[in-house]
């Protein structure tokens, strides 16, 4: 058998490999491709005819047709964007709180020794708690004259500012009450890009003569860069979709002063009954969440190239 007989049977055995390959992921993939299609890629389709119509959410059927009215009426309301603005505000004040701490937190643990799994339980514990009784708990502390925290004012000689009842404090309030809540989840996955750093690396670093802080500064932050690009793009995301800690905490108060745009959704659709218009607004503000998306992706791809 000459040797191009040998190569060409080869390819084939190769060719065929990989098509048995593919088709066992597409079997494996299938389960979560059907619950995707039912609960994401569905209802996001039910949502873009309803947006067309004048659909009212306690009545059957689609309602009149009213074509690009409910869009038009989105993009000229201005609680619609105050509530978008709110959700952006929100985004701003919690995103570098929710980047940086996790990761000083999680370089510094990576070099404890012993009973580091303490660590890992105190940091990531509140964030398995339900959103209702975090809510419930902060609601407590920051009562007026009977909370934890007026108490704690009151103690130094200092009297509590309004933390519900103002603007400013009620926006002081849900952003520490969501720094606590879910600092966990970004320590966790900072946690587990240090451990994967090889430690003859900082071995090395160390012998010539490198301060821990320098290694942090030099070594642990430029590997663990990946990471720190994925978490900020998760919780950006994660703070666009704000509505629950808000909802349970303040109702979107003062006067809505701190209404999120998912908050300002659903009470047009489930206050208002206005259905269609609800689905249009989604609609709008599920494309700036996938314009958020792109945009940083096209950034990532931008910086490789670069590098």
């Amino acid at each position: 058998m000459s040797s191009v007989t040998i190569t060409r049977a080869e390819h084939r055995r190769s060719e065929r490999r990989r098509s048995e390959h593919n088709r066992a992921g597409w079997l494996f993939s299938m389960p979560f491709l059907v619950i995707y299609a039912l609960f994401l890629v569905g209802p996001v389709l039910v949502g873009l005819v309803v947006s067309f119509f004048n659909t009212a959410t306690v009545a059957p059927g689609l309602g009149e047709w009213v074509g690009l009215d409910n869009y038009a009426e989105v993009l000229g309301s201005g609680e619609f964007w105050a509530s978008m603005w709110h959700s952006t505000l929100f985004t701003l004040l919690t995103t570098p709180l929710l980047v940086v701490l996790p990761l000083i937190a999680a370089m510094l643990a990576a070099r404890v020794t012993r009973n580091q799994w303490f660590f890992r339980l105190a940091f990531f514990a509140p964030y398995v708690v339900p959103s209702s009784i975090v809510c419930l708990i902060f609601a407590f502390m920051y009562t007026p004259e009977t909370g934890l925290i007026s108490h704690a004012f009151g103690w130094v000689g200092l009297t509590a500012p309004d933390f519900l009842g103002s603007v400013n404090g009620a926006w002081f309030s849900v952003v520490m009450l969501t720094v606590w809540w879910t600092f966990g989840f970004n320590f966790i996955l900072y946690l587990a890009a240090i451990m994967d750093i090889p430690e003859d690396v900082y071995e090395a670093a160390a012998l010539d003569g490198t301060s821990p802080l320098q290694q942090m500064r030099h070594l642990t932050i430029p590997m663990v860069r990946s990471t720190i690009s994925l978490v900020v793009l998760l919780q950006v995301l994660a703070s666009l979709k704000v509505f629950d800690q808000i909802y349970l905490l303040l109702q979107g108060g003062p006067d809505k002063a701190t209404r999120p745009a998912i908050e300002y959704i659903y009470d047009t659709g489930f206050t208002s009954y206005r259905g269609g218009y609800a689905a249009s607004a989604t609609m709008v503000y599920f494309l700036a969440l996938v314009l958020v998306a792109v945009i940083w992706a096209l950034l990532r791809r931008g910086r490789k190239v670069a590098e």
